[in-house]
């Protein structure tokens, strides 16, 4: 354990690219390997698009991280947050308790926001316009929703008062896991209800992306499962019956082409419709 704060206290940031960058490559094999679906589109064009907002998030993370590491310094210089007034326990105790309150402030909170509030709505709707979920489509965020979600984040880190070790490793962690659930792969089905309930497992999470409500405001987790469960925002479907998309944004023309995705958030609202 000490050898992992170790690392994550001095993470290279060529190590935190080769991470992103692997893990898209190791999925994106896999699902060509093991689709759950067989795509009928142009990958490498649906990839472009989601790629240009991967480097977007990327960017917008890169500016404003001094934000982050002034906040997460601040915290344990002063004593503040959660973790600072926690009696003393093992470190591995520590680290878990740590990570499930940023998973809840910085990835389930700001996503059940999101949808429950029209104007945040409109940023995140980008993520949910793609019919054809695939690794790639985990950072898909428009430029205005990775502002919003950097935000929660530096919240989060402020009221958990976690050291910036444990913020890499997150980061990190959020990474991989988004990556993983958004991966067009079929694992056998008692597998990943095994792993749903501990982590987001790629069915799970695809339920969050049927085009229709309820299930759209469903399944909002990023690494881990217990929040939705514990919040009673769990659903489940057949996997046979996910249909990809948002039902307000069915046209290829404004789910497919990145100057309209760009412009959804100033658009006239849509109302969807529920099943």
């Amino acid at each position: 354990m000490n050898e992992i704060v170790s690392y994550f206290t001095t993470i290279p940031s060529s190590h935190r690219s080769l991470i992103l960058v692997g893990g898209i490559t190791i999925f994106w094999l896999i699902e060509n390997a093991f689709p759950l679906f067989q795509f009928n589109y142009k990958k490498w064009q649906h990839a472009g698009i989601n790629i240009f907002f991967t480097l977007t998030t990327i960017l917008i993370n890169f500016c404003l991280a001094y934000l982050l590491i002034k906040t997460a310094d601040w915290t344990v210089e002063n004593n503040f947050g959660i973790l600072q007034v926690l009696p003393e326990m093992p470190l591995w105790l520590y680290t878990i308790i740590g990570l499930l309150l940023l998973d809840l402030i910085g990835a389930y909170l700001v996503h059940l926001i999101e949808h429950r509030t029209k104007v945040l709505w409109r940023f995140h709707l980008i993520h949910h316009t793609d019919t054809w979920i695939d690794t790639t489509t985990a950072n898909r965020h428009h430029p205005g929703e990775s502002v919003i979600r950097f935000a929660f984040t530096l919240l989060g880190v402020f009221i958990v008062g976690s050291p910036m070790w444990m913020v890499f490793l997150y980061q990190t962690l959020s990474v991989v896991a988004t990556q993983f659930n958004h991966a067009n792969i079929a694992l056998p089905k008692k597998l990943d209800v095994f792993l749903s309930y501990f982590i987001v497992s790629p069915d799970m999470h695809k339920i969050h992306h049927h085009y229709k409500l309820p299930y759209t405001d469903s399944n909002y987790g990023n690494i881990f499962s217990v929040w939705d469960r514990l919040f009673g925002t769990f659903k489940t479907m057949p996997r046979e019956e996910i249909i990809y998309g948002i039902d307000t944004h069915q046209d290829p023309k404004e789910h497919n082409e990145l100057k309209n995705l760009l412009n959804i958030p100033f658009q006239k609202h849509r109302s969807p419709e529920i099943d």
